[in-house]
């Protein structure tokens, strides 16, 4: 329950009263408000994260469309890269304007990987066309190959 309110299935709702109510709840509780309690950290929604291994190494690359390279920070502690990225539309606005729907504000969002067996001096970062390319180099570059396991 949340402010009080119990959901109600939109199973028992027929066509134009399931799309009616979803109407009201995206301009009323806005478009993000499912997401919030679908996934609390919500930033996988907000970025996409691909990586792989190599013998010698790892390479990460995030989808960070719209954010500026000085707005992006990235760490690694404790076996941990972070990467950190905000967006301030409402910085860019320097006229007086007169909306009529604003939805482009604020916007912050951070991920983190467990990744060890790294050169933590020697992360090397790059950020080209929207998307940042992080490669960390392994300390032993493992010979055994990892497979599958026979089941008896």
């Amino acid at each position: 329950m949340f402010f009080g309110l119990t959901p109600y299935k939109q199973k028992h709702l027929h066509g134009h009263q399931r799309d009616a109510l979803s109407q009201f709840a995206r301009n009323f509780l806005g478009d993000d408000f499912q997401a919030l309690f679908e996934n609390r950290n919500n930033c996988s929604r907000s970025f996409r994260v691909d990586m792989w291994e190599t013998d010698d190494k790892y390479v990460l690359e995030a989808d960070l469309p719209g954010i500026n390279k000085e707005d992006i920070s990235l760490r690694y502690e404790n076996n941990y890269l972070t990467i950190s990225a905000k967006r301030n539309a409402m910085q860019k606005v320097k006229d007086e304007k007169s909306y009529v729907r604003r939805e482009r504000s604020f916007r912050q969002c951070q991920r983190s990987f467990y990744v060890d067996n790294i050169h933590n001096d020697k992360i090397d970062a790059k950020f080209n066309d929207g998307v940042l390319s992080v490669t960390l180099l392994k300390l032993n570059k493992s010979k055994e190959k990892q497979g599958n396991i026979p089941i008896h």
